[in-house]
């Protein structure tokens, strides 16, 4: 272990309203959590150069001071480097909060991702994400100083799995990150995606309202009829666009009410319509078949409804992705109109 160390932090619009356990783990990203308890225990770390507690909210202007190893505050990541990548993003819009991108299918939105595994910062699979080239992009832009932020580095305010492509939504300061972050717990921001599914869907408009339980050893989730200990409700609507009958598959308009792992994928399988190339959920000698590696999925539209406050501007807001991106729509004869 090397020498105590102190560093300094002043309290920057983007660091306060949190606390200061919070703030200390986004700071000091080698730090155990054990080690930052007992440090602030023990009068390491303080808020203005008085003892704190862990639970104490931030402010702007309050200063941090930190009695810790040096190797702690070290990072694999320079800034540097976000200067050096050349970023490339698909940008559908942006304004001086937030930045929405269409992720192409194949790309992690974060590291670790892929595989349930966080890889360490400053990897390949880091410089890969995303996120990684958002913030390569605003810090070449200017949007973004690494080296004058403490605890904030822009981030993703709703993730979608690797292989699913379309729309995310990147928060460029701390109070867009809350204030986004609440809307979509409130509901408030309508998510829409495209899927092409096996079958003919017994509906043509239903409402789907069942349970979600996580299966973490194998990655997957269950789809239940009745609530149990660690279930959780999922409620998703759709709309059938378009059946081929030669075929036999279905294009679907989703709507996500609530937002669960794999909701979409696992709900529609439970109906006995699974998704396109869907390893996880559907039938993997028809994806065969079709020629599908990955479920054919795309988050295409998003509506910012009841917006107020510092977001207001955004109240009635509708993001659309480009369809020609949406590569299983070749499968239909569908009316453009009705996807743009």
């Amino acid at each position: 272990m090397g020498v105590a160390f102190v560093r300094e932090f002043i309290i920057n619009s983007n660091d306060s309203g949190q606390r200061l356990d919070k703030f200390v783990q986004k700071t000091v990203k080698g730090i155990p959590i054990s080690l930052m308890y007992k440090a602030i225990r023990l009068k390491k770390i303080k808020v203005n150069r008085k003892r704190a507690e862990q639970k104490q909210m931030l402010n702007t202007g309050d200063t941090v001071q930190m009695f810790l190893n040096e190797e702690l505050f070290e990072s694999a990541v320079t800034d540097n480097e976000l200067y050096s990548v050349k970023p490339n993003l698909n940008i559908i819009y942006e304004d001086q909060n937030i930045i929405i991108c269409d992720k192409a299918p194949g790309i992690l939105v974060h590291s670790g991702d892929g595989d349930g595994k966080v890889s360490g910062m400053g990897s390949a699979d880091d410089r890969n994400t995303l996120i990684y080239h958002i913030q390569a992009y605003l810090a070449q832009r200017g949007e973004y100083d690494p080296g004058k932020e403490n605890s904030f580095a822009p981030a993703l305010c709703n993730r979608i799995d690797r292989n699913t492509g379309g729309i995310v939504i990147g928060a460029k300061t701390a109070q867009a990150l809350r204030d986004i972050n609440e809307r979509i717990r409130e509901n408030r921001i309508s998510k829409y995606y495209m899927c092409a599914v096996n079958g003919k869907l017994p509906k043509k408009k239903d409402t789907l309202r069942d349970f979600l339980i996580k299966d973490s050893k194998n990655n997957t989730v269950r789809v239940l009829k009745k609530r149990i200990n660690g279930a959780k409700e999922i409620i998703t609507e759709y709309e059938l666009l378009e059946y081929s009958a030669s075929k036999n598959i279905s294009l679907v308009e989703v709507r996500l009410v609530t937002g669960r792992t794999h909701q979409i994928r696992a709900h529609m399988s439970s109906i006995g319509n699974p998704l396109l190339g869907d390893g996880k959920y559907g039938n993997i000698s028809d994806n065969k078949k079709m020629g599908y590696k990955h479920q054919a999925l795309y988050s295409y539209k998003l509506i910012f409804e009841d917006f107020d406050d510092s977001l207001s501007y955004l109240n009635g807001k509708e993001i659309k992705a480009d369809v020609s991106n949406i590569y299983f729509l070749r499968e239909f004869e569908v009316n453009q109109k009705k996807c743009t």
